[in-house]
């Protein structure tokens, strides 16, 4: 049996894919994918993951899971997308659509699920409808492009990889000083002795010892509930679960008379989430502002010191010609850009980069790397870059990491020096 055509269109953040998957499932593209002329096809997607979820929801009834004990909405993202496929594949398509497949899943998960593709692959036609060029299966066929709205066909793939190679990017302008400087005499700003967490008796965290000092660029990794997300909300103080360990943020012991909003001056933080639930009416300008009023959004008038800082920002993020634009007009990746200039305006000790690149297109995802690149060389505040990705280009390379590996699990320290 001869291997099936399987295709890949790269995309950008601003490309329009429902209109080019309802064309590819309805048959309206046979020329350009002449495979699946008259075949049946599927959609694998989060999109539909969540479908069937509402339907499990609205009618009590399973549908991708019935061998399951477990809804649909109570899995992983990766064990909802192995549900997904694994009921897919039961209907015996003649091709699938596959939408950024690896979207919000851990490394772990990533591998397995391209084995079951790679695998999948040799009998039924793919088309792969990404965003990152490495996301592409080994035995692709063909190659195609949709550049604004129109879908560009490559005659080989080596010109394909040539066209489409990622390019570093890099920004200028120096990073600005704060107004004021936020002073934290300790060198260690967090440190976790022997750390143990449950939620009811399910072991979250165990015995972790962890310590971030001044200046450090950490890099926290593991799957999907290894606890990465209790260690975070511990701290920045929305988790009451730091009362009674022994963990220390700032020089100051949790617990000892600290307020949240002590603790949130010296923590910038940064998670996608914050943008997708935003629908405020704010200009890009003021977003970068409301960084040193502590809020989403300005909501004051602004000083004109706090004004010129700002456009300090702006200008170092190559936005000038946008700074009057309203917010939720950017792109997703000039967002992303103005929520962390937004985070370090005020530079404060710790940044927290809680999957910052997730859902990004190369040429976004580099343009954010090239801002954590400047910010880790030009200042003094500590990083932790939370992410299922390895990102190409980030130098300096996270000098530690806590590898945290099963849920329960004590976690892992790496360096360099002392892997």
């Amino acid at each position: 049996m001869n291997q099936p055509k399987n295709y890949a269109i790269l995309i950008d953040n601003k490309s329009q894919t429902k209109v080019l998957v309802s064309d590819l499932l309805k048959g309206i593209l046979k020329n350009d994918f002449p495979a699946l002329d008259k075949q049946s096809g599927l959609l694998f997607s989060r999109s539909e993951v969540e479908r069937f979820m509402d339907e499990e929801e609205r009618h009590g009834t399973k549908i991708i899971t019935k061998k399951s004990s477990q809804s649909l909405k109570s899995m992983s993202s990766g064990e909802q997308k192995k549900a997904l496929l694994a009921h897919q594949l039961t209907q015996e398509p003649g091709f699938l659509v596959l939408v950024n497949p690896y979207d919000n899943l851990d490394i772990v998960t990533q591998s397995y699920l391209q084995e079951q593709l790679v695998s999948i692959a040799k009998s039924i036609s793919l088309v792969q409808i990404v965003s990152r060029l490495d996301d592409i299966l080994p035995d692709t066929t063909d190659f195609f492009k949709l550049d604004e709205g129109e879908l560009l066909s490559y005659s080989n793939a080596n010109i394909f990889w040539k066209e489409n190679a990622k390019k570093s990017i890099e920004f200028t302008e120096v990073i600005p000083p704060p107004i004021e400087p936020i002073v934290v005499k300790d060198d260690e700003l967090v440190n976790f002795k022997n750390v143990s967490v449950s939620f009811d008796e399910r072991q979250v965290l165990n015995n972790i010892n962890w310590t971030v000092k001044k200046g450090e660029f950490w890099q926290l990794i593991g799957p999907n509930g290894s606890g990465k997300t209790t260690l975070l909300s511990m701290i920045t103080g929305d988790s009451h679960k730091g009362y009674g360990q022994n963990l220390t943020l700032f020089g100051q012991k949790k617990g000892s008379g600290e307020s949240v909003w002590d603790l949130k001056e010296k923590i910038g933080y940064f998670t996608p989430a914050m943008t997708d639930k935003f629908n405020g009416y704010h200009t890009l300008e003021n977003m970068v502002i409301s960084g040193i009023y502590d809020s989403i959004g300005l909501y004051k008038k602004a000083s004109d010191q706090a004004k010129r800082l700002a456009g300090s920002w702006v200008k170092l993020l190559q936005l000038q010609d946008k700074r009057k634009k309203q917010f939720h007009e950017l792109t997703s990746g000039e967002k992303r850009l103005v929520m962390t200039a937004r985070a370090m305006i005020k530079h404060p000790p710790l940044l927290i980069l809680d999957e910052p690149t997730a859902g990004l297109d190369d040429e976004n995802a580099a343009l954010f790397v090239s801002l954590v690149n400047k910010i880790a060389q030009e200042s003094e505040t500590a990083i932790i870059f939370v992410s299922h990705r390895k990102e190409i280009g980030l130098d300096p390379q996270f000098d530690y990491i806590l590898e945290m590996k099963s849920s329960g699990s004590a976690g892992k320290k790496i360096t360099h020096a002392n892997s």
